[in-house]
């Protein structure tokens, strides 16, 4: 049933990526979520979290963006709110949907906030981990969706990554080092 249901709201996301009103445009999908996904599996264990939650926090942690460009600035407060509504109608347990939505609600590097669990350090450090990953992702965002000039665009992705690294726990830090000291490099 799990399984079912994540392939499910895999499809609806995926979905959302590729529709013409996603501002991101469907690299987000591959340079981004995926590589979220991904990275959670490979940290999931590091932070002693539920894979399960994590994955699905990972899959749904940007939903709320790339499905209304007006939920932006506010993801992360919109985003748990998609995602209950999402996991509620693939009946996915109550108890599960909220530790899912505490994790997003936790996720970004921009905003202060306490992790609460094991699955929201785990999902903030992969979200982080991609942005120093997908530097290419950064740049996109920059230059075509936020429009910026080159000095500008260059400076704001600093920010981003260096926020990212702020956020990453040492021991993860160490995972990406090289990468996030080369693309500190090229800017």
């Amino acid at each position: 049933m799990i399984e079912t249901m994540r392939e499910n709201i895999e499809q609806i996301v995926e979905q959302a990526c590729a529709a013409d009103t996603n501002i991101f445009g469907y690299d987000i999908w591959t340079h981004h979520i995926l590589k979220v996904i991904e990275n959670t599996e490979r940290l999931a264990s590091h932070f002693d979290a539920d894979p399960e939650i994590v994955e699905l926090a990972a899959l749904l942690h940007d939903y709320a963006s790339i499905k209304d460009k007006a939920l932006y600035a506010d993801h992360h407060i919109h985003g748990p709110i998609e995602a209950e509504k999402l996991l509620k109608r693939f009946g996915y347990p109550e108890e599960k949907t909220e530790a899912v939505k505490d994790a997003i609600a936790t996720h970004r590097a921009s905003v202060t906030v306490e992790h609460r669990s094991a699955e929201g350090a785990c999902l903030a450090n992969a979200d982080a981990m991609s942005h120093i990953e997908q530097v290419p992702s950064l740049l996109y965002l920059a230059y075509i969706h936020h429009e910026m000039g080159i000095d500008e665009g260059k400076m704001w992705v600093k920010a981003k990554l260096q926020r990212s690294w702020q956020k990453l726990r040492e021991d993860v830090q160490d995972l990406v080092r090289d990468k996030y000291e080369a693309a500190l490099k090229v800017l």
